[in-house]
C-alpha cells in the first residue's frame, strides 16, 4: 500500500487538512476535527503548518 498525507479534494472544511488526515488513517473526518478543537492553543500553529506543507490530492476529471 503506497498511500501519501494529502490534502482532501472531497471531504474539506476549509482546506481540506482534515479530511486528508482521515482519508490517510480510514477514520471520520468528523473525529479528527474534533481532535483538532480539543487540543491546546497549539492546534492553529498545527494546522497553519499542515495546510501549508501537505500537498493536495489529485483532482478528479468527475
Amino acid at each position: 500500500m503506497n498511500q501519501k498525507l494529502r490534502k482532501s479534494a472531497k471531504d474539506r472544511s476549509i482546506t481540506g487538512v482534515c479530511g486528508g488526515i482521515a482519508e490517510f488513517f480510514g477514520i471520520s473526518s468528523f473525529a479528527v476535527r474534533l481532535i483538532f478543537i480539543l487540543l491546546p492553543p497549539a492546534n492553529i500553529l498545527i494546522y497553519i503548518i499542515l495546510a501549508n506543507t501537505m500537498s493536495d490530492s489529485p483532482r478528479s476529471l468527475y
